[in-house]
């Protein structure tokens, strides 16, 4: 383990949530509470003044919900990776919460050791979801997003493994030792051939197809 601990803020409206929660993280010597929050505008008000490495956040909360807080959170603690940990939540909701900037997505019902591992995970830049998640989001017929990957080249494959693995352009480039402006051609053609919005969505179908070079299962 490294020297220094990975902060966490839990945002839940429930306290037997955030307590459960904290009393887990405080038997990991890299893992540290940094605060709880029970509502949207204490959580924003908190990441801004704690600057947490990792948030914990329900979707569900009183005054501000968990959407909003995301779509705000850059502006207050830039540096933060937001893992969302909710109890239900529909299509419409996990496709939000994504595109608002959520670096994974889990349910509530989720295997403490594997929360543990998640918030290592999202820390370390990687982009994470319940296997639940993937399939909702996975929404063009299987056949299809089969035969956009395949459609890729050796290349863009390797760029497409690297964005489920979270990677930003700049690391990519590092990676495979080419430009950011390379990266960028590859990734929209990437996007192209899938027929995909976004890099989250790319991810989503390299993560159901096993295209991640370090795919994090959930049992």
């Amino acid at each position: 383990m490294s020297g220094r601990q990975i902060s966490v803020l839990i945002a839940d409206d429930h306290p037997v949530v955030r307590q459960g929660i904290a009393v887990l993280l405080s038997v990991h010597d890299d893992m540290m509470v940094a605060g709880e929050a029970a509502d949207g505008e204490e959580t924003l008000r908190l990441a801004a003044q704690l600057r947490p490495d990792v948030l914990l956040l329900d979707l569900k909360l009183p005054r501000l919900d968990g959407v909003e807080v995301l779509r705000r959170l850059p502006d207050q603690s830039a540096g933060t990776r937001a893992l969302v940990l909710t109890s239900a939540a529909d299509r419409s909701q996990v496709a939000l919460a994504l595109q608002a900037g959520a670096a994974g997505f889990l349910y509530k019902d989720v295997d403490p050791d594997a929360l543990v591992r998640a918030i290592r995970s999202v820390h370390d830049g990687h982009t994470l979801l319940a296997a639940e998640v993937a399939d909702v989001l996975a929404a063009r017929p299987a056949d299809k997003a089969v035969a956009g990957l395949g459609a890729l080249t050796g290349r863009e494959r390797e760029v497409l493994a690297l964005l489920a693995d979270g990677k930003s352009n700049r690391e990519i480039a590092g990676a495979l030792r080419v430009s950011e402006k390379t990266v960028k051609t590859h990734v929209s053609s990437v996007l192209a051939k899938l027929g995909v919005a976004d890099r989250t969505q790319a991810a989503v179908l390299a993560v159901r197809h096993g295209a991640g070079r370090d795919r994090f299962e959930l049992e």
